[in-house]
């Protein structure tokens, strides 16, 4: 896979994703968005890729849009502009663990993007926020409804309404972030977290994704009665065969990811 705006890597089952234009701040141009989405639906379609890790390195993640092409655009050309919205939903959807791993400024669209993640493992130098009313807008590509989701209103509403950075110790604290480690240490740490996420069954994982991601959005009785189906659609597997039997046999699984013997 080649690009010019990000790196991809696939190694020992775990895709990494990086953006490489850190002496640009990685401003998030449509180009980058475009590549971001290609690279990421590539990734959900090779098996081999069991886990997926998006960084732009220890000491930078990305600083938003570029708002020098924003400044004059019309709401309609704004209204088709939907790249960063589209990316932030495909990676939600990817029935695979996503892994942010983000250090340095982490602004804006980045945040928004970091927001979408399944994990977020930050370094200690992380500087992360939604700084978009400091120039006359709000977020736009799920900030408001993530941040929301993830840290509860009143946490959202004051970092979106003052456009403030907070550091990762906050982050941590108000569970914006999973973990906080030395920036040297970032992304060995975040492929410790996806190895021990792809030790088990792909299938797994997967149904775990879908029952929280939707299960949090719609009525308490239907999540319910989501969770129950996902869990029942596990029994359709050879993983689950082989989950069970290797528990029973006392030894560890081999999982495959297929769907039944």
């Amino acid at each position: 896979m080649s690009y010019e705006f990000i790196r991809v890597d696939l190694e020992e089952n775990i895709g990494t994703i990086t953006l490489a234009r850190p002496e640009k701040r990685n401003v998030l141009l449509e180009e980058v968005r475009l590549e971001l989405l290609d690279a990421f639906g590539r990734l959900e379609r090779d098996a081999e890729a069991r886990a997926i890790i998006l960084t732009g390195g220890p000491d930078i993640f990305a600083a938003g849009a570029n708002i020098k092409a924003m400044a004059e655009a019309s709401p309609m050309e704004m209204y088709h502009r939907k790249r960063l919205p589209e990316l932030c939903r495909k990676i939600e959807a990817i029935p695979k663990p996503v892994i942010a791993a983000v250090g340095g400024y982490c602004l804006g669209g980045g945040c928004e993007i970091v927001l979408a993640c399944d994990l977020r493992v930050a370094a200690d130098n992380l500087r992360i926020g939604l700084p978009e009313v400091n120039i006359g807008i709000i977020p736009g590509g799920g900030g408001n409804i993530r941040m929301v989701r993830t840290v509860g209103k009143a946490r959202a509403k004051e970092l979106i309404f003052t456009g403030d950075f907070i550091g990762a110790e906050e982050a941590l604290r108000i569970g914006l972030v999973n973990r906080v480690v030395p920036k040297d240490a970032l992304l060995e740490e975040a492929r410790g977290l996806a190895r021990r996420c792809i030790r088990h069954s792909p299938h797994s994982l997967a149904m775990a994704k879908v029952a929280i991601n939707i299960g949090a959005e719609i009525d308490l009785e239907s999540a319910h009665s989501l969770e129950a189906l996902a869990f029942c659609m596990m029994f359709s597997t050879a993983d689950q065969k082989e989950g069970m039997r290797a528990f029973l046999e006392k030894r560890k699984p081999v999982y495959e990811g297929r769907k039944g013997e």
